[in-house]
C-alpha cells in the first residue's frame, strides 16, 4: 500500500470529521477570493474603461486638481490656453468638455457636458439625461421641460448615475453646455500623434497653468487605490483561512492519537519514518486543496450571482467573470491553502514518525 493510498483511505473514512476541518477553509478561501475578486474585478474593469472610453491625454487647469481623485470643477482653462492647444500639431480628435452647478427649482444640480455618450448608461436617448434623484424629486419624465440657468429643455433619458450620494445630475451635449457656462472649459481630451508621455510634457511646458494625465497615469492610480483597497480587504479575509489552517493542526494530531497503534503496525511491516510522515502530510495536503477547490467553486458563484444582480445597477453591465477571478488568483489561493494545510500537518506528522514501535503496539 502506498502512502498516498494509505493518506486517501484516512482522509475518506472520517468523513465527518473531515468535512468540518475543510468546512473552515472553505469559508476562508471563498472570502478571501469573493473579497480579491471584487477589487481585482473593479481595477480591471476600471482600466478597460479608461482605455476605451478616454483620449490619450486629458489636459486641466492644474490649480483645480486632476486625475480620478482630484476635482476638475474647481477651476477652468482659461481661453487662451484652450486655443493653443486646439492648434497644437500632435493632437487630434480633440474635445473639450465641461461642468458646472446651478439650481434646478429648489435643488442644486451639476450640469456635465457630454462628448461621448457611450460612458453614460440611461434610459431614453441622447440629449438631456436627468439623474434619477432629480426626476423622483420633482416626478420629472422623459418628455418632461426643465430649465437649466433660463434656457428650457425637454428631458430625453434618466440615469441612476449619483444615485450613491443623492445629488442631482443633468447630461446635455457639450455644445449646448458650453454656452451656459460663459464658454468655460473644464477639460479637453484627445488622441496624441506621437508618445502620449511626450505629448503631455510639451503641454505642460508650452501651456502655462495646464496638467495634463495620459491613460497610463489613470492606470497607475487606479492600480494604486484598488491594491490598498485589496490589500486591506485581503488581509481581513486571510484570517478566516488562517483559522481554517489552524483547525487542520488539531484535527490531524487527534487522528495521530488515534491511530498511534496503527501507525506502530505500519512501522512493524516495513513503513519508514518518512514514509509515515509522508502520509500524513499527504492527508493534510488533501484536505487543503479540496477545501479551496470547493472554495472556489463558492466564491465563482456568489462573485456571478453578484454580477447578475447589482452590476446592472451600478452601471458595470460588462462586468465580467474572468475579470474578477483571472487565473492567477485561483491558482495563487489554491495553493496557498494547500501549502499552509501541509505546513499545519508538519507538527502531528513529524510526532507520528517519531512514535516508538513497542510502545505504539501496546497503546490501547
Amino acid at each position: 500500500m502506498s502512502i498516498y493510498k494509505l493518506s486517501l483511505k484516512n482522509f475518506k473514512r472520517r468523513k465527518l470529521r473531515s468535512a468540518l476541518t475543510m468546512l473552515g477553509i472553505v469559508i476562508g478561501v471563498t472570502a478571501l477570493i469573493s473579497l480579491i475578486g471584487i477589487g481585482t474585478g473593479m481595477s480591471s474593469y476600471m482600466k478597460d474603461q479608461t482605455a476605451s472610453l478616454m483620449g490619450d491625454v486629458t489636459i486641466t487647469n492644474s490649480s483645480g486638481g486632476s486625475g480620478i481623485t482630484g476635482s476638475t470643477g474647481d477651476s477652468f482653462l482659461n481661453a487662451a490656453a484652450v486655443s493653443k492647444i486646439e492648434n497644437m500639431s500632435q493632437l487630434y480628435n480633440i474635445k473639450k468638455e465641461t461642468q458646472f452647478t446651478t439650481q434646478i427649482n429648489n435643488m442644486q444640480v451639476m450640469v456635465l457636458g457630454m462628448s461621448n455618450w457611450n460612458q453614460l448608461k440611461f434610459n431614453g436617448t441622447q440629449g438631456v439625461v436627468i439623474s434619477k434623484s432629480l426626476a423622483d424629486t420633482y416626478n420629472y419624465k422623459v418628455g418632461s421641460n426643465i430649465t437649466v440657468k433660463n434656457q428650457k429643455m425637454t428631458v430625453t433619458g434618466i440615469t441612476n448615475e449619483g444615485e450613491d450620494n443623492g445629488a442631482g445630475y443633468v447630461f446635455i451635449n457639450v455644445n449646448k453646455a458650453l454656452p451656459l457656462n460663459n464658454n468655460k472649459v473644464t477639460s479637453i481630451t484627445a488622441n496624441t500623434k506621437a508618445d502620449p508621455d511626450t505629448v503631455k510634457n510639451q503641454i505642460e511646458s508650452s501651456v502655462n497653468g495646464t496638467s495634463a494625465l495620459t491613460k497610463s497615469d489613470y492606470t497607475k492610480q487606479i492600480d494604486s487605490i484598488m491594491q490598498t483597497v485589496t490589500l486591506f480587504v485581503g488581509a481581513i479575509a486571510s484570517v478566516a483561512l488562517l483559522v481554517g489552517v489552524i483547525s487542520i493542526v488539531n484535527i490531524m494530531l487527534v487522528n495521530v492519537s488515534e491511530r498511534t497503534r496503527e501507525i506502530g503496525v505500519l512501522k512493524a511491516i516495513g513503513f519508514k519514518n518518512k514514509e509515515i510522515l509522508g502520509s500524513i502530510l499527504t492527508e493534510a495536503g488533501f484536505l487543503g486543496l479540496i477545501s479551496a477547490i470547493v472554495g472556489v467553486i463558492v466564491a465563482a458563484v456568489l462573485l456571478q450571482l453578484g454580477i447578475m444582480y447589482f452590476a446592472p445597477q451600478y452601471g458595470l453591465a460588462n462586468l465580467k467573470l474572468v475579470q474578477m477571478l483571472p487565473l492567477w488568483l485561483v491558482a495563487a489561493v489554491i495553493g496557498g491553502a494547500t501549502v499552509l494545510s501541509i505546513l499545519a500537518g508538519l507538527y502531528p506528522a513529524w510526532r507520528a514518525s517519531k512514535l516508538n514501535v513497542v510502545e505504539a503496539l501496546r497503546y490501547e
